[in-house]
């Protein structure tokens, strides 16, 4: 379970989220998140959370979003939520350092979601925006389908290829979700302040 303090990091992506309250203090109902992301960076593509909400609230910098297919630019004070199902997109739209305060809610599965995205992108088996190769993806899409489901390609498009890639993907030795990434510690663990929501 992710710990106040964590901190995670995606060398491709250029995130870096410092754990403010984590799953283990909410039995994963909760996991809130102070995620910077540099310039030019931005998270993996356009996607949805089927059963999650997502809040956003802009601590630092200029963050661009697409929520609901509606793109705006988002600075400091701004609040922007993403109800389950919600298809939405975020980047550093600014030449500085762009700091969110990320809600997820529930947040169990996407812990272990989150520890194997950063984890391949760690381990360099990602393209330069944070996807893995065509059969990782297929396991990985499958096996997050609860938590995460790309907008593009289109969803019956990707139940199709992914369908067919699986099983050859599995036999290579590709999996949807990877012990070594669930158990493997943060990058590093730095003293916060407690956290409380109103």
């Amino acid at each position: 379970m992710l710990k106040a303090g964590e901190v995670y990091e995606n060398p491709v992506t250029g995130e870096r989220s410092v754990i403010r309250i984590g799953t283990d203090t909410t039995g994963g109902e909760l996991l809130v998140a102070d995620t910077s992301v540099r310039p030019g960076g931005a998270v993996m593509g356009e996607h949805i959370h089927p059963k999650m909400e997502e809040r956003f609230t802009m601590l630092r910098g200029r963050v661009g979003f697409r929520l609901a297919g509606r793109v705006s630019i988002a600075e400091p004070g701004i609040k922007l939520i993403a109800p389950p199902g919600t298809p939405h997109d975020w980047w550093n739209a600014g030449p500085e350092e762009a700091v969110v305060r990320c809600e997820m809610r529930p947040a169990a599965r996407f812990e272990a979601m989150i520890r194997n995205a950063f984890g391949l992108a760690i381990d360099g088996k990602v393209n330069k925006k944070g996807m893995p190769n065509l059969l990782q993806l297929a396991v990985f899409a499958r096996e997050f389908a609860d938590v995460i489901q790309f907008t593009h390609p289109p969803r019956i498009v990707q139940s199709i290829l992914f369908g067919v890639l699986t099983p050859p993907a599995r036999l290579l030795g590709y999996r949807g979700s990877y012990p070594s990434y669930l158990t493997h510690g943060p990058s590093s663990i730095i003293s916060v302040e407690p956290l409380t929501l109103n």
